[in-house]
């Protein structure tokens, strides 16, 4: 398995890839299948659309949440395709990082000209 930050490295090399091809504008679910696809071509594994239970005072919740990307086990990756990243995208990250007991994430945003200017990556 490789260490959190060379992970980092890869998926950010696989979503430049993806922005290189396919460019600002899409849905974020071309991209999330884009990236799927080009995750699988560098062998990392991955989940896609991994159910996120809420476990409050002592019981196991679905409430719905979902991550985009669990990428071998230790990095959570959001994507979006806004206009601009929000507070509330970052703090969603975070929450997530929380309830996976994962120590990054990426938040990568596809709605940009030049893709390095659309990733975050937080460390709990």
């Amino acid at each position: 398995m490789l260490y959190e930050k060379e992970l980092t490295e890869q998926i950010i090399g696989a979503a430049i890839e993806v922005h290189r091809s396919l460019g600002p504008g899409l849905l974020e679910s071309a991209y999330q299948a884009c990236l799927a696809h080009e995750l699988g071509l560098r062998k990392l594994s991955f989940e896609c659309e991994r159910s996120l239970p809420v476990k409050y005072k002592g019981v196991q919740l679905d409430c719905g949440y979902r991550l985009d990307f669990l990428v071998e086990d230790k990095v959570v990756v959001e994507l979006k395709a806004v206009e601009s990243v929000l507070p509330v995208h970052e703090a969603q990250l975070l929450t997530y990082l929380k309830l996976t007991g994962c120590r990054v994430g990426l938040l990568i945003n596809f709605n940009v000209p030049v893709l390095k200017d659309g990733i975050t990556r937080r460390v709990l």
